[in-house]
Formats: structure tokens, C-alpha cells, sequence
């Protein structure tokens, strides 16, 4: 277009000369547009030219560079779940209970023959879940799940069924060891620090509630410390961790992890009735010493003083001492105050008296009971703990050598 309007731009030209440069102008104009045109009509009408494979490989190039759309990603619980889902079992038991008796009324002949001879007994079965800290066989679960079980059987994750044997129980920690047989390609659940949780950290309990497999619930840790004393088990020693996540019937001995797959407890108690919603797990610290002594088959061996204690604070002794009726003036001191000394125990050996307060052990301030069974946890048997005592007005430093906790008939 550019040569043609330069052309209309020159001088005019003699007629007869004009119409012929006209006429020769316009061929020129004709053919210049042909050739232009030409490469265009070819390339639209012969795809098997050199110039088609080029505009089709730009093309694919071009959708090559758009990038699929993404699956949506998983969030932290199904991560850490899929960590350590691996090593979560189930633990199916068997045992022999003795069958009640019928009442004396009921011995008729005939309803004997209705209800067969009432002596024998009878085979109660159990469920409880567990989880896989040696990849040799070697399964921790509570030991409620597996007490006077004669019985055993471990559902793993992939759908294998063996038979298992109870290792060793510590009643004391409600945790037990069961030994898988014959096992091949187990996973071992990665332990993390049960020291190391704050209140509010996220808990995922895993396990098998009410036979239901390989269920995840979600919730966090409610608090610390809590002493299983003060839920009504008096012949326990357990401080626990309280989480909110939904544990039920089946997921005692389950794995309790953090946000990092790690696992941090053992699942052990739930609150039933009002105040429903809450569970209990051993701390996973507690849980592995616990386990190193049972896996040897030997027994836990838990320090014993022989002491029945309740707390005390100077707001409550001042209260007791105002009053006039009050059977004795108490220390007006916070600490673990004396309610009973048992016979041929080991308080009793040192001279500890009812009324006594406990308000340090082992050079560590005692608060409360659960501070002074912490501190005689940590001790050894037959080695001397130092206690400090008030007594009326009085401080006195006493020395006690405790025992092997009496194991339960």
C-alpha cells in the first residue's frame, strides 16, 4: 500500500504514454498481490506442507505449557493418621469366666433341661486396640484390654489375622506388652516427647472403637498431668494427658499422635455420664519405660511407701484449726497431709504419724499427693528418700527406705 499511494504521488504523465504505464501499473499491482497471496492459499489447501507440521507442533507446544489442575491437597490430620496408621492393630481376646450360679429355685429338673447344668463356665470375649513399637513383634496396648486373657488374636492394618501372647502387665500403669507370632513386614510406630506437649496442642486418637476399624477422631490436649486418683483409681499411679478427641469402647490401647504423626500416648480411659466427651492417655514417656521392663518379661517394679494421703492448704487448715470441734490443729501449709499409716510399711518403719505433712521430698517442694508420688516414682527401692515433715510446729527431716509395691491377688 505504501508503493501505491508514492505512485499516485508523482507527476502526471502525457495520455496516450499514461494509459499504457496505467495498464502496465495495475499488472504489476495484480501480480505483487498473486505472489503475496500465493504461500497463503497454499498453506490453507495442502495440510502435508513443510509449513503445517511447524503451525502443529507450535500449537501442541503451547498446550503442553498449561499445567494439569491440582488434587486437592491433605490436610495435617490425614497426614500424620497415614504416618502412623500402619502400626495401629486390633486386639481381640478370649477368656474363661466362671458361670453364675443359678439360684437354688431354679434346680427343677426341667428347667435344668431348658438351661443345661448351671456349674462349668463360659467364654467372655474382649476387643481393644494397640499399637507397634517393634518391628521384631512386639505390641503395647492397656493392660485392662488383655487381663486374664487366655486368648489372643491381632488384626494388623492389611488385613492379616495372628495369634498373639500377652509378654507382661503392669496393672499399676494399666499397660501391657503382647507379642505378635510369626510376624513379617511390620511397621513400628514412630514415639515421640509426651514432655514436650503444651495444653492446646492438636490429638489425634486412632484405633478401633466399638469394632470399627481404623478410626481417626480429632481434638486436643485439655490438659496436662491429670492424676488418675482424682478419677476415682486409687490403685493406679498415672498422671494423664485429658484430650477432647473422641475416645470410646475399642480404642483402649490405641496410639494418641500429635499434629507430626508422633505418637505421644496411649489411650486409656474415657468419661462416661455427665461430663461425657472427655479421655485420658498415658503419656507416651511413661509408656516406653514402662514397656523396656515388660518386653523382658519381668515385672514393674513400683517404689511403696505405705502412706494414705489427701491434700492440704493453709486456707483449709486455718478453717480446720478455727474450728472447735476440730480432732487436731493441722500445719497451716500447703503440702500432702497424712490420713492413714499402714501396718509394717515402710512410713511406719520410719516413723511417720497420722496428721504429719509431707511438704518436701527428695529436696523438692511437695504440693500435694500426686507431687510426692512423683517424687517416689523417681525413687529406688531400698535406697533412702529424704522427706520433710511438720509436725505441730515442728520441721523434721525423716529418712525412708521404700518397698516393691504389694502386687494385687
Amino acid at each position: 500500500m505504501a508503493s501505491f499511494t508514492n505512485f499516485h504521488l508523482l507527476p502526471p504523465a502525457p495520455s496516450s504514454w499514461r494509459a499504457r504505464v496505467d495498464r502496465s501499473c495495475w499488472l504489476a499491482l495484480l501480480l505483487v498481490i498473486s505472489l503475496s497471496l500465493a504461500p497463503a492459499r497454499a498453506l490453507a489447501l495442502t495440510p502435508e506442507s513443510p509449513a503445517a507440521p511447524v503451525a502443529v507442533a507450535a500449537a501442541a507446544a503451547v498446550a503442553d505449557t498449561s499445567t494439569p489442575p491440582l488434587a486437592p491437597a491433605h490436610n495435617f490430620v490425614a497426614q500424620a493418621a497415614r504416618r502412623v496408621s500402619p502400626a495401629v492393630v486390633r486386639i481381640d481376646t478370649e477368656r474363661e469366666v466362671p458361670r453364675q450360679a443359678f439360684d437354688p429355685a431354679m434346680l427343677d429338673p426341667l428347667l435344668r433341661d431348658l438351661f443345661g447344668d448351671p456349674a462349668g463356665s463360659s467364654r467372655e470375649r474382649g476387643q481393644g486396640s494397640g499399637v507397634v513399637i517393634d518391628a521384631a513383634g512386639l505390641v503395647l496396648t492397656n493392660a485392662h484390654v488383655v487381663d486374664r486373657v487366655d486368648q489372643v488374636e491381632v488384626t494388623l492394618a492389611d488385613g492379616r489375622h495372628l495369634d498373639g501372647s500377652v509378654v507382661g502387665a503392669d496393672p499399676v500403669t494399666d499397660l501391657a506388652v503382647v507379642r505378635i507370632k510369626a510376624p513379617r513386614g511390620l511397621q513400628a510406630a514412630p514415639l515421640g516427647n509426651s514432655e514436650s506437649l503444651e495444653v492446646g496442642d492438636w490429638a489425634i486418637a486412632l484405633g478401633s472403637p466399638y469394632g470399627l476399624e481404623r478410626t481417626v477422631t480429632l481434638g486436643i490436649v485439655s490438659s496436662l498431668h491429670r492424676n488418675i486418683n482424682s478419677l476415682g483409681f486409687a490403685d493406679k499411679r498415672l498422671d494423664l494427658i485429658q484430650t477432647d478427641a473422641a475416645i470410646n469402647p475399642g480404642n483402649s490401647g490405641g496410639p494418641l499422635i500429635n499434629a507430626a504423626g508422633d505418637v505421644i500416648g496411649i489411650n486409656t480411659l474415657v468419661r462416661s455420664g455427665p461430663g461425657a466427651g472427655l479421655g485420658f492417655a498415658i503419656p507416651i514417656n511413661l509408656a516406653r519405660g514402662v514397656a523396656d521392663q515388660l518386653r523382658t518379661g519381668a515385672d514393674v517394679v513400683h517404689p511403696y511407701l505405705g502412706l494414705q494421703l489427701v491434700p492440704l492448704t493453709a486456707r483449709r487448715a486455718r478453717e480446720n484449726n478455727r474450728d472447735p470441734d476440730a480432732v487436731l490443729q493441722l500445719p497451716e501449709r500447703d503440702g500432702a497431709l497424712v490420713q492413714r499409716v499402714l501396718q509394717g510399711s515402710p512410713a511406719e518403719n520410719a516413723g511417720l504419724r497420722r496428721g504429719d505433712l509431707v511438704v518436701a521430698a527428695a529436696d523438692q517442694p511437695v504440693a500435694d499427693p500426686a507431687s510426692l508420688l512423683q517424687r517416689v516414682e523417681a525413687s529406688r527401692v531400698g535406697e533412702d528418700l529424704r522427706l520433710k515433715v511438720v509436725r505441730g510446729n515442728r520441721e523434721l527431716q525423716l529418712s525412708i527406705r521404700p518397698a516393691a509395691l504389694p502386687r494385687a491377688s
